[in-house]
């Protein structure tokens, strides 16, 4: 047996510290967007493979048994070369996916599903907007310059965003209710923009956002392949056959939605 993690998650991390105490053959995968990568207990690569094609054929050459995919939700094209290539290689493939964040009592959320989208839910007087949705797509903002924007990135953009009012700050989480509350209140937000991530690390901005009661432009998932889902590293060692606790959320999902391979391009 030897298994390839697709990672940059803090779900792919724990798998990877589950794998290497049991002393079982893995690879992790970074795709390299990230200068200072967190350190795997297991052999790394960095980069990509060029594209689902060329996956399949590390995986051939690598003798790898089977492939967990646990990327980014928004890293679609990934996890699509993923399918392809578990397809074309034989090779059995497994996602380990966060469960999507869901509205509760208070919040005011405002759905798109797209950055386009997001970015014209911005038409209006000018605010004060946390852009929490990575370095990537900050570009796409200008369209909208009347607003001041306060951006938490693990990493700066390799070029000043093309914001002409913005606030960089540079911060790794998981953070606290407390401490988004305080972000929030010292900089004034009026509006939270971010991508449904999902998970645990990110998610006190949400919670800050409804304590405050501010509304959230939330950037819903893109539909991710037909492929198994789990959503725990015990599920997937279950699957792996080196875990004897019941597989009780390993059903397929197809409509769950797949850190890019880092934190640092889905904003924190």
């Amino acid at each position: 047996m030897k298994i390839l993690i697709l990672g940059g998650t803090t779900e792919a991390s724990a798998l990877a510290a589950a794998l290497a105490e049991r002393s079982i053959p893995a690879l992790f995968s970074y795709a390299g967007r990230v200068q200072a990568p967190k350190p795997q207990p297991l052999p790394t690569r960095i980069g990509g493979f060029g594209g689902g094609a060329g996956l399949a054929a590390y995986l051939t050459e690598q003798r790898i048994t089977h492939l967990v995919d646990a990327t980014h939700p928004f890293a679609e094209q990934m996890s699509r070369n993923a399918v392809t290539a578990a397809s074309h290689s034989g090779i059995p493939l497994i996602a380990l996916t966060r469960s999507p964040w869901v509205p509760q009592a208070g919040d005011r959320w405002e759905p798109v599903a797209s950055v386009e989208a997001a970015v014209s839910a911005l038409a209006g007087p000018p605010q004060r907007i946390l852009l929490a949705i990575g370095r990537q797509q900050l570009a796409a903002f200008a369209a909208q310059p009347q607003h001041h924007y306060l951006l938490r990135l693990i990493e700066a953009p390799e070029t000043p965003p093309p914001l002409p009012r913005h606030h960089l700050i540079l911060d790794r989480g998981p953070f606290t209710l407390d401490g988004d509350l305080a972000l929030l209140r010292e900089h004034g937000i009026q509006r939270v923009v971010c991508k449904n991530a999902g998970g645990t690390g990110a998610i006190a901005k949400l919670d800050a956002a409804r304590r405050l009661g501010v509304p959230v432009v939330m950037l819903e998932r893109p539909v991710s392949p037909p492929r198994r889902e789990v959503h725990s590293v015990d599920a997937v060692l279950a699957w792996l056959h080196h875990d004897l606790a019941p597989e009780s959320d390993s059903e397929p999902d197809p409509d769950s939605g797949p850190e890019s391979d880092t934190r640092a391009e889905r904003g924190v």
